[in-house]
């Protein structure tokens, strides 16, 4: 049986993607099939209705987009170019789909063995909650329309924007690693919390406020610094807070840390 859709890997963010996939429509549960080392993840899958493959190699035969959904690292263990499950890749007939972050598509292309279609994509975690960020990119070799599929499977678990490969590097330090910087924030912001008593209630005070944020952020025409100027009275609380932020360098640190993850990015990908 032909399969639109397969999985190489198993783990928590293609299960995100195949669920969300398959609850929207995009590409019923029936027709995906997925590879993995854990027997119990192939388990998972198989629970909503995807098939298992028995290995890479039968993943490949049967599926004609696949996504490569493994740490980077492990793009090696798959096995030497043109051999294993490589030697079966028909270019004109498969598309691979890689969310392996600073993988370039020409190094996918050289662990492959031959010039095939790649579509990379740069997802967040959100995506596991159906409220993820995705940037994707047309590889060296692949076709317009190529990226038609992932941006309906990725605008399935959120938002999904096209940009050029070179520019996803960017996008890993902006949106990838982003969902970090505001734990992060909330990390902080319930240390303070239980500091300054509020140790019972610290959790949701946080959660909430951000989640709030987040979607007046998201539903409001105005920008983050109209928005902040109005919750900025002169000489109030609030004012208080941001120019300890402002004295202390915070704006400039933020923009430097993002610099600093978009060039390991880079050096990653090397």
């Amino acid at each position: 049986m032909r399969y639109p859709l397969g999985f190489i890997g198993a783990g928590n963010m293609a299960e995100a993607i195949a669920r969300g996939a398959a609850r929207t429509g995009v590409i019923p549960a029936e027709q995906m099939i997925a590879a993995d080392p854990s027997e119990e993840r192939l388990q998972v899958f198989e629970s909503f209705g995807v098939t298992s493959a028995s290995d890479n190699l039968g993943l490949v035969n049967a599926a004609d987009t696949v996504v490569l959904a493994v740490k980077p690292q492990m793009l090696s263990a798959l096995g030497e170019p043109g051999q294993g499950a490589w030697w079966a890749i028909d270019p004109e007939r498969h598309t691979f789909i890689s969310i392996m972050a600073g993988i370039s598509s020409a190094k996918i292309c050289e662990a492959i063995g031959k010039p095939v279609r790649v579509v990379r994509v740069m997802p967040n975690t959100p995506l596991m909650v159906g409220k993820g960020m995705a940037g994707v990119a047309l590889g060296e070799h692949a076709q317009p329309g190529d990226d038609e599929l992932a941006m309906r499977l990725f605008g399935a678990c959120g938002e999904a924007v096209r940009v050029s490969e070179k520019d996803l590097d960017a996008v890993t330090a902006v949106s990838g690693s982003g969902p970090a910087y505001v734990f992060y924030l909330a990390e902080a912001m319930q240390a303070a919390a239980d500091e300054l008593g509020l140790s019972e209630q610290a959790r949701l005070l946080v959660n909430q406020t951000i989640l709030g944020s987040a979607e007046l952020l998201s539903q409001s025409d105005d920008t983050p610094a109209e928005l902040r100027r109005k919750v900025t009275s002169p000489g109030g609380t609030t004012a208080a807070a941001i120019g300890h932020l402002e004295e202390q360098g915070v704006r400039e640190t933020i923009v430097a840390a993002l610099r600093a993850a978009r060039d390991r990015s880079i050096e990653l990908g090397k």
